[in-house]
């Protein structure tokens, strides 16, 4: 009996091997399918993402070809109108301004030492001058002085007798009435303001109409709105 159960067990063993060889190797073959699909995937993946960095690259290197090149062309037009605004002041470029600006400062210095070199000396023109002066002052031989032309006067005596000189009044300058600032309680600010509503003169204050009235009423908030036609009437 236990040789007939040996052959048994040796069966079933062998066939548990055989079946597990059989369940490893389709694990395999899962694992192995599994794999390939991930490489695919992955590959699907970075295709579209490779050629994403790829356009983005190429995108920028062309945004910084034409930011170099417009940044150049503007750079020439600076260089340009620098160079004609030099022309038009008479200087050809900017080491033609320094030459200029060596050579002046040179004939500065060399005045600076000349002068320094020599002393002042008193000139005799002066005395000369003064004397030229007093005899031009002096008239002329057998020749009356001019005497200078005298204002108009009127002469009225005073108690005493004696002639006194009294000027002519000057003339007052009109009064003008566009100006209502000279209302006392009116600025500049309402001055404008009641022009553009119509009021450009200090009568139709002093004495206004029905329409003046009016035009006047949209001002009465204002301070001192009863008293502005008594004050325009001490102008007038």
């Amino acid at each position: 009996m236990a040789k007939k159960a040996k052959p048994s067990v040796d069966k079933v063993v062998k066939k548990v091997n055989k079946e597990f060889e059989k369940t490893s190797s389709q694990i395999e073959g899962l694992i192995s399918d599994a794999l390939k699909q991930f490489d695919s995937l992955q590959h699907q993946i970075q295709e579209p993402v490779r050629k994403l960095l790829k356009e983005v690259d190429e995108l920028r290197e062309r945004e910084m070809k034409r930011f170099n090149e417009e940044f150049e062309r503007r750079l020439e037009e600076f260089h340009e109108l620098q160079s004609s605004i030099l022309e038009r002041l008479g200087v050809a470029s900017k080491d033609a301004g320094k030459e200029v600006r060596k050579l002046t400062d040179e004939a500065g210095t060399k005045a600076r030492k000349k002068a320094a070199e020599q002393k002042p000396a008193k000139s005799p023109a002066r005395p000369a001058a003064k004397s030229a002066a007093k005899t031009a002052r002096k008239p002329a031989a057998g020749k009356p002085a001019r005497k200078p032309a005298a204002a108009k006067t009127t002469a009225r005596k005073s108690p005493t007798g004696k002639a006194a000189t009294t000027q002519k009044p000057r003339a007052a300058k009109p009064l003008d009435k566009s100006d209502l600032t000279r209302v006392k309680g009116i600025g500049p600010a309402t001055a404008r303001k009641m022009k553009d509503a119509g009021i450009t003169s200090i009568d139709q204050i002093a004495n206004p109409t029905a329409a003046d009235q009016e035009k006047l009423n949209a001002f009465s908030s204002m301070k001192g709105f009863d008293q502005l036609p008594a004050e325009a009437k001490k102008i007038i």
